[in-house]
C-alpha cells in the first residue's frame, strides 16, 4: 500500500468518526503560524492560528466538490534582492502544501509574518470566506475618502474593500490582501451586520488570498509577503532603466507668484522646475492634465495637442540636467488614440514615465487595462502611475518594477475634500500595506496661496509635511510645491532630497494606527532618515537608534516649532545638530497634526 493510498484511507477513516476530516496543515518556518485544511460535506475548510490562538475559525475556501486526491510538500529558504523596494535583500522563507482535491487544486503557504493560499481549476463560484475568531476591530480602506472605521467586524455591513487591517489582541494584527493578481476581479469583501465573517464576493481567480500577520501593526507595514508571492519578471527582460526617486510636479503650482514670476502649466514654468530639480539632486517632474490639450476632451490628441511640441522640447531639456520628465495621459485620449502608439510615441520621445488618470470600466475591465498599459509601459521603458480609483497594488512591482506606484489612497488636498491628520497615519498601516502608494505629500507652503486648482490650507505643519514624504512607502515621491517655498526651509529641503532611492533598508520603528507612526529608512548612498507623524494630537516620542551602524553620526533633528499647529498653518520648526551613536535615544516633539524629521550621516 503506497503513501497516498493510507494518507486517503486515514482521511476516511477520520471522516467518518468525526464527520471534519483534517486534510493538511502547514506551518511556519518560525512555528508560530498554523493554517490547517479539512475536509466535510463536499467542502474544505481552514482555520489559522497563531501561538495557539484562533485567529480564523473553520471557513469555506475555494469550490465545491473538494473531496481529497493527494497532497505534496515543499519549503523554500532563499532571498529576493528587488530592484527597488523597501530594503536591498528579502528573506523568501516558507512552508508550502499542495492539495490536489477532485474539483480544484489548492495551494498554501506560510510565512513567518502570513499565510496565502490560490485555488487553481475550479468551477462556479468562489466559497471563500474569513471567519474571524472574535468580534475584532477592523479598518478599510475607502477610495479617496478617510478610511472606513475602527469598527468592530459585528458593526460592518455590506461590500468592504481590501487592504483590511484587523486588531484581534494588543499582540495580534492581520491584514486581508490579495497577491498576484491575474484575470478576473480585484478582491471584494461582504458581511452582514452582527456576524464576523466575512465572504469573498469578486469573481473567481488565482489570486492569492493574503493573511499578514504580526504582533505589532508596524510589522505588517514591513512586511514583503505580497510581493514575494509574485513571480519575477520574464525571462529577458530587462530594467535595469527603472530609477525610483523624488519628483516635483506642476500640477499644485499653478497661479502661485513669486519674484515676479506666475508659475502655470507652460514652458518656462517647466523649465524652472527642472533647473530646482537639478540643482537638488531630484530625479523627476510630472507634467500633469491638460499639456496636450483639454484631458476629457476625446479631441486632444496626445502625441501631438496642446503644448506637446514644448513637452518634447522640455525633455530635451531635462535630460541635459540630469532629470526625467513624467507625462500625464488621461483615459479618454487613452482610448480615443492607439495607446500602443501614444506611449511608443513616449517612450522615443525619451519621457521617464506615464501617470494615468481616470480609468472607466468594471473592476475586471480596470484591472486588464492596467496590466496591458503596464506592460507596454515596460516594453517602451517608461515608469507608472495609475490614480483615480486604481486597481490595489497586489505586488506587481516584483515582475514589473516599472510599476512604481498607484494613488490607492486620499492623495493630500485632492478633489478638495480634507485631509485630516487621523488620516494619514491610518493609511499608512491600512493602504500602504497593498503595495507603493502615491499621496503627494511634503507642501512647503501651509497656505496654498493663489493656487487655481486647490486654494485650501494644509492640514498639517512644515516638519510634518517632509516627515510624510517618508514615511509613504512609493518609487515616486511626488512633491507638490514651488522651489521658492522649499528654498525658504533649507533644512526641510535637504531632508527631502536626501531620501535617494533605492532604499537598503525600512523599519517601522512604533506606530499605533490612527494615532502615530515612526519610521527609518537608509538611502542608497548609506545615509539613514526618520520620519515621524501624529494625528490631532500633540505627543512626545522616543526615538531608539540602535538600528544605526558602528561609529558616531552627525544627527540634524527638525521637530514642530513652539506655536506649530495644524488648525493654525504656523510655518514654523526647529533645527538642531547634535552627535549620536546607536545607543543613543532621541526624544522628538510633534505639535497637532505635525511631525518630526531626522537625518543620520556617519561621520569619519
Amino acid at each position: 500500500m503506497n503513501l497516498r493510498t493510507v494518507w486517503l484511507a486515514a482521511v476516511a477513516v477520520c471522516a467518518g468518526m468525526a464527520g471534519a476530516a483534517e486534510l493538511a496543515a502547514v506551518t511556519s518556518p518560525d512555528g508560530t503560524l498554523a493554517l490547517t485544511f479539512a475536509a466535510e460535506g463536499g467542502r474544505v475548510t481552514y482555520a489559522l492560528r497563531a501561538g495557539g490562538q484562533a485567529l480564523i475559525e473553520a471557513s469555506p475556501v475555494g469550490y465545491e466538490g473538494g473531496a481529497p486526491a493527494g497532497v505534496t510538500r515543499r519549503s523554500v529558504d532563499s532571498a529576493w534582492k528587488p530592484l527597488w523596494g523597501k530594503r536591498a535583500a528579502v528573506p523568501e522563507r516558507f512552508n508550502e502544501v499542495t492539495l490536489d482535491l477532485t474539483s480544484f487544486r489548492l495551494v498554501a503557504r506560510a510565512y513567518d509574518d502570513g499565510v496565502a493560499f490560490r485555488c487553481l481549476g475550479g468551477a462556479g463560484a468562489e466559497r471563500t470566506q474569513f471567519a474571524f475568531a472574535g468580534d475584532f476591530t477592523a479598518w478599510y480602506y475607502n477610495g479617496e475618502h478617510h478610511n472606513l472605521g475602527p469598527e468592530r467586524l459585528s458593526e460592518s455591513d455590506g461590500v468592504r474593500l481590501p487592504p483590511m487591517t484587523v486588531r484581534a489582541a494588543e499582540d495580534a494584527y492581520l491584514a486581508v490582501l490579495e497577491a498576484d493578481l491575474g484575470e478576473g476581479d480585484p478582491l471584494a469583501l461582504r458581511t452582514r451586520k452582527g456576524e464576523t465573517s466575512f465572504s469573498v464576493t469578486s469573481k473567481p481567480g488565482t489570486a492569492w488570498r493574503v493573511l499578514l500577520f504580526g504582533r505589532i501593526p508596524g510589522a505588517l507595514v514591513d512586511s514583503h509577503l505580497v510581493e514575494l508571492l509574485n513571480p519575477p519578471p520574464a525571462e529577458g527582460l530587462d530594467f535595469s532603466w527603472v530609477r525610483p526617486g523624488v519628483a516635483v510636479w506642476d500640477w499644485r503650482i499653478n497661479g502661485a507668484q513669486v519674484e515676479g514670476f506666475k508659475y502655470e502649466m507652460s514652458y518656462p514654468s517647466w523649465a524652472r522646475m527642472v533647473d530646482f530639480a537639478a540643482e537638488n539632486g531630484i530625479l523627476y517632474l510630472v507634467l500633469d492634465a491638460d499639456w496636450y490639450g483639454k484631458e476629457f476632451s476625446p479631441e486632444s490628441d496626445p502625441m501631438k495637442g496642446g503644448y506637446a511640441g514644448d513637452a518634447r522640447k522640455l525633455i530635451a531639456y531635462a535630460k541635459g540636467k540630469g532629470v526625467g520628465i513624467w507625462l500625464y495621459l488621461n483615459d479618454v485620449a487613452g482610448r480615443a488614440y492607439p495607446i500602443e502608439k501614444t506611449l511608443q510615441a513616449y517612450g522615443e520621445w525619451g519621457a521617464a514615465g506615464i501617470k494615468y488618470g481616470f480609468m472607466k470600466g468594471t473592476p475586471e475591465e480596470k484591472n486588464a487595462r492596467t496590466r496591458m498599459i503596464t506592460e507596454l509601459c515596460a516594453k517602451n521603458r517608461l515608469l507608472c502611475n495609475f490614480h483615480d480609483g486604481p486597481v490595489h497594488p497586489y505586488g506587481q512591482m516584483r515582475t514589473w518594477p516599472n510599476a512604481v506606484t498607484r494613488e490607492l489612497c486620499h492623495a493630500q488636498l485632492d478633489a478638495h475634500r480634507v485631509f485630516q491628520p487621523k488620516t494619514f497615519v491610518t493609511t499608512v498601516f491600512v493602504n500602504m500595506l497593498a503595495g507603493p502608494i502615491d499621496m503627494n505629500n511634503g507642501l512647503a507652503d501651509l497656505t496654498q496661496a493663489n493656487r487655481v486648482d486647490e486654494p485650501s490650507k494644509v492640514p498639517s505643519t512644515l516638519a510634518g509635511e517632509a516627515a510624510r514624504t517618508l514615511i509613504t512607502f512609493s518609487g515616486a515621491t511626488v512633491i507638490p510645491d514651488i522651489p521658492e517655498n522649499y528654498r525658504k526651509h533649507p533644512e526641510l529641503l535637504r531632508f527631502i532630497a536626501a531620501q535617494r532611492q533605492p532604499w537598503r533598508e525600512s523599519r517601522t520603528l512604533s506606530g499605533v494606527i490612527g494615532e502615530h507612526i515612526v519610521m527609518a529608512r537608509q538611502a542608497a548612498d548609506g545615509v539613514w532618515l526618520v520620519g515621524a507623524a501624529t494625528n490631532e494630537e500633540p505627543r512626545e516620542l522616543a526615538i531608539p537608534l540602535g538600528f544605526l551602524g558602528a561609529g558616531r553620526y552627525e544627527a540634524l533633528v527638525l521637530e514642530d516649532g513652539a506655536d506649530s499647529d495644524y488648525r493654525t498653518h504656523k510655518e514654523s520648526y526647529r533645527a538642531a545638530a547634535r552627535t549620536v551613536t546607536s545607543a543613543d535615544t532621541l526624544r522628538v516633539t510633534l505639535a497637532p497634526g505635525g511631525g518630526a524629521c531626522v537625518l543620520l550621516t556617519a561621520t569619519k
